[in-house]
């Protein structure tokens, strides 16, 4: 019986120092992200704020007082750019629900009402994070100009 034990208390070990690594990494990429998205900041003299979850954002007009939730439809226009101001992607009047977009939008869209604008500096973890999407690149942060023409609760 005791020589289960080691072998048991082995693989547990390793599992605890795996998990251990993984958050380590996890927090290396968010280290990461935050200094990047202040080297932006300072770069294009931004004033904004940090959300809790390493969002940056910017008012730049607050709109009406109707707000996005998650089970709103929104039609706006939007450039998606990378830290280094290349644009990757752009739309104009792109209609969805919060729920079909990434998870910086889900949390930046409601800070704005009806016929507001945004930018939003997204930490890659709450963008496509380590599998990257199309031209995208794993553990990449993103810029993003929104303007949110409506809003449909509907």
């Amino acid at each position: 019986m005791k020589k289960m034990v080691l072998p048991a208390l082995g693989m547990f070990m390793a599992l605890v120092l795996f998990s251990m690594t993984g958050c380590s990494k996890s927090d290396d990429q968010a280290e990461k992200d935050h200094e990047l998205i202040l080297d932006y900041v300072a770069s294009h003299q931004l004033n904004g704020e940090f959300t809790e979850s390493g969002l940056y954002y910017v008012i730049e007009d607050s709109g009406s007082s109707v707000h996005p939730d998650m089970s709103s439809t929104c039609t706006v226009d939007y450039t998606g750019y990378f830290m280094d101001d290349r644009i990757f992607d752009q739309g104009t009047d792109v209609s969805f629900t919060l729920p079909e977009v990434i998870d910086g939008w889900q949390e930046g869209l409601p800070l704005i009402g009806e016929g507001g604008k945004i930018t939003l500096l997204i930490p890659s973890a709450a963008a496509y994070g380590e599998s990257g999407a199309g031209i995208i690149p794993p553990n990449t942060v993103l810029g993003f100009d929104v303007t949110l023409h409506t809003v449909s609760n509907e």
